[in-house]
């Protein structure tokens, strides 16, 4: 399903937007509302602003074009899978998948990502220029460990009725044995960097939230990525409890604003989702490219 509508979403989001990113200005907060009979104009219009509302014109955030766009391209995997959720019965939607996006617009490339895809751009030297994501289960397990931990943790903390009394939301640096109760073990909480000494106590005996290192890390010890579509149904073997609440839809957006870069007719933008990564990797792929490129003449139609 995602295949076949994400874009669409895409396209619907952006088009609302077209007279504003038209503009150079910076984009307006807060727009009028559809013109309809018998409604009443925006404080805005009415020419005067009240002056107990003067204050807070002081803090208002400078939104630029790019941060519109990138919440536009937010939104539109958001509606994605909220359509996922309303449809998966009658369009026998069972699962999940990942997604990677690339979208043109004024100059530069927007790169969306949500699961284990991974894109980037090589140049005929073959060294690469630009790592754009750093995939979430490719890549070494701390930054796995620390990708996973800002996204799952603090929902664990926050909403502890989710894990069932099943998972602590504590992280170790391995499992806890019965053995070492009362011992102090080094752990940290949801909103920690570092690490500190803790007394261990039953409810740390209770499988980590987040299990494993690298490749094998896993959310509930059942998925490997915490962004996706779908899943909306995804339990816990063997229990009732849902893992779609450590799940985010909402991508990782990147921008490679092509004005800063010189280009030749070798650059190659490779977008690739977990069927190609789990098989082979950057320089395998960079490798295939420019091997088919350097076997055509930079003028030949079919290159």
């Amino acid at each position: 399903m995602a295949s076949e509508r994400l874009h669409l979403h895409i396209c619907e989001q952006l088009r609302d937007l077209v007279d504003i990113l038209q503009d150079p200005s910076p984009p307006p907060i807060c727009l009028q509302r559809d013109a309809e009979p018998n409604r009443a104009p925006l404080v805005e219009d009415d020419g005067e602003v009240p002056s107990d509302a003067l204050p807070r014109f002081h803090l208002e955030k400078v939104v630029s074009h790019e941060s519109l766009v990138i919440g536009a391209i937010e939104n539109a995997f958001k509606h994605m899978d909220d359509q996922i959720e309303r449809e998966r019965a009658t369009q026998h939607v069972s699962g999940g998948c990942c997604a990677l996006a690339a979208i043109y617009l004024m100059g530069k490339f927007y790169v969306a990502n949500a699961g284990d895809s991974r894109c980037f751009t090589l140049d005929a030297l073959l060294k690469l220029l630009m790592d754009v994501f750093l995939s979430h289960k490719k890549y070494q397990g701390t930054r796995l460990a620390l990708r996973l931990s800002l996204g799952v943790l603090p929902q664990g903390f926050l909403r502890p009725e989710l894990l069932g009394k099943e998972f602590t939301h504590l992280e170790f640096p391995r499992r806890i044995q019965p053995k070492e109760l009362g011992k102090k073990m080094l752990y940290r909480d949801q909103s920690m960097n570092g690490w500190a000494y803790k007394k261990i106590e039953e409810d740390d005996l209770k499988f980590p939230l987040i299990y494993g290192e690298g490749k094998k890390a896993r959310v509930m010890a059942t998925i490997g990525v915490t962004r996706g579509l779908g899943d909306h149904d995804l339990k816990v073997f063997s229990s009732n409890i849902h893992i779609k609440p450590f799940l985010s839809c909402f991508p990782e957006v990147r921008v490679y604003d092509l004005t800063q870069y010189e280009h030749c007719p070798d650059d190659v933008l490779v977008l690739g989702t977990d069927g190609l990564w789990d098989v082979t990797n950057d320089k395998e792929v960079a490798g295939v490219v420019m091997e088919v490129l350097t076997s055509y003449e930079p003028n030949d139609p079919c290159r």
